[in-house]
């Protein structure tokens, strides 16, 4: 049955992807572990999940639509044995959330079995599919992933790690990759580092990679540490061997928005904890646009930080003022007309006993098309506030990301269109002001290193041939 959205479009970029790998010398409970990892990464993808694993010999794969607690059940995962497992959790940046989509991508190769887990975003896919299309290999699949899979499995080279080494500097864009072999797990990054990627040894042997420090935190690892950007590391049972494939490149790219919103809090990125970040992006907020208020409160649950960071800063006291239904992602069930249109409704729920007769103010994290802005402010004086001053922990975002996060066209960007003050008058907000770069910058302890292109306009490589989400979706239905 199709999964049908409850809701609009949520207005906050959408998460990339999460990628897992784990290597063993024991193997026991490998696909459990897995599914663990997973679902310590759910909050980066929720249309899909897979998970492949070898034994040393056969890999094994199994991946569907929904979320790991739904796909993964005790009958499924009883035929994933081994040593070896990677896994992914899905949102689509390039290909539609079709099921050919879905990876971990498994091909084989005369060099054996290869699964292919990725996080990010290929700028040139289009070009690199094209060409695989014009030496006849058959594709299958509109995602970027599988160009990734077919070049490897066609690179010469004697081991795999030599096929990666020949293959990524035809790579222009983000990729942070787990791949299964048949006796190993390899993870590699890009040169840039766009998206994060860390390694962890596991307690009773073994080793283990993942997109956030908190999936290595919930198997209980120690030794983390993060992948360099250009580095290959080799996971092989007990086992791990880590070779700079690719000078880093001289101008890097962390993701800001791993900080904003993407991470989850327990997190650390960068050698920072996301949780301590994003309160210092409330107490920057609070120095550059304080205003005369009664109450500070969260858009839960990403802004929480922000909140209580702005709230110790300008003195405001801090308190709950929206409730979310963190259950109301999808459904099976199509919404009636009546219940379409009370639209955020169906996912937070205002509490009047703390907004009523008050002077609010209310952080997010972002404002991107603008389509739930307006109608939380409008709940929130429907409570009873009197005043709803909105504060955003991100400059206005004015340009498309290109490196692996949904953010749409710049035209469907508001701040690309409409002044701040035109966009407070849009969403009736009594005020609205944006974090400014430079004191985003202050909260990250950094003045160069990230990728802040979806602000500035200035995108640290070209993006010209850069390709919208659905653009390979024209010969395959």
């Amino acid at each position: 049955m199709k999964q049908i959205p409850v809701m609009a479009e949520p207005d906050h970029p959408r998460e990339e992807c999460g990628v897992l790998g784990i290597s063993t010398p024991h193997g026991d409970g490998i696909a459990e572990m897995a599914f663990f990892g997973l679902f310590a990464l759910q909050h980066r993808g929720q249309e899909a999940a897979g998970i492949a694993v070898s034994d040393g010999q056969r890999a094994r794969l199994h991946k569907d639509e929904g979320l790991v607690s739904n796909i993964f059940t005790p009958e499924a995962m009883a035929p994933l044995s081994g040593y070896h497992a990677i896994g992914h959790t899905r949102y689509s940046t390039t290909g539609s959330n079709a099921h050919r989509n879905i990876q971990p991508f498994l091909v084989e190769t005369m060099h054996g079995p290869l699964a292919v887990a990725h996080n990010g975003n290929i700028v040139n896919a289009s070009a690199l599919r094209e060409e695989l299309l014009h030496r006849g290999f058959g594709l299958t699949a509109t995602s970027d992933t599988e160009v990734i899979a077919l070049m490897l499995a066609a690179a010469g080279g004697r081991t795999w790690q030599d096929r990666l080494e020949r293959t990524i500097p035809a790579w222009k864009g983000a990729f942070s990759l787990v791949l299964l072999a048949a006796d190993e797990v390899i993870a590699v990054r890009d040169p840039w580092g766009f998206r994060p990627l860390s390694v962890g040894r596991l307690p009773h042997g073994g080793w283990t990679v993942a997109s956030e420090t908190c999936a290595l935190a919930t198997l209980g690892c120690a030794d983390i540490d993060e992948v360099q950007p250009g580095e290959i590391v080799t996971l092989r049972g007990s086992e791990i061997a880590r070779h700079q494939a690719l000078t880093p490149a001289p101008r890097s790219a962390r993701c800001t928005f791993e900080f904003i919103y993407f991470s989850r809090p327990d997190s650390v990125w960068d050698g920072q904890n996301v949780h301590h970040v994003r309160q210092r992006l409330g107490v920057e907020l609070a120095r550059e646009s304080h205003v005369d208020a009664d109450v500070v409160i969260p858009v839960p649950d990403s802004s929480i930080p922000a909140a209580i960071g702005y709230s110790a800063e300008s003195g405001i006291p801090h308190n709950d003022g929206l409730i979310k239904n963190r259950y109301i992602g999808r459904t099976f069930i199509e919404p009636t007309q009546d219940m379409r249109e009370r639209g955020v409704a169906l996912k937070f729920n205002a509490l009047s006993e703390n907004l009523a007769g008050r002077r609010v103010v209310m952080i997010d994290d972002s404002l991107v098309r603008g389509t739930t802005a307006g109608p939380l402010v409008q709940m929130v004086r429907d409570a009873g506030a009197t005043e709803v001053h909105l504060r955003i922990t991100c400059p206005p975002i004015t340009h498309a990301c290109h490196f692996g996060v949904d953010m749409g066209h710049d035209s469907d960007l508001m701040a690309a269109r409409l002044s701040v003050p035109e966009i407070a008058e849009h969403i009736g907000a009594d005020s609205l002001a944006f974090i400014s770069y430079d004191g985003m910058m202050r909260a990250v302890s950094a003045s160069e290193g990230y990728c802040n292109a979806c602000f500035t306009g200035d995108y640290p490589i070209p993006v010209h041939e850069a390709q919208a989400k659905l653009s390979f979706e024209g010969a395959i239905a």
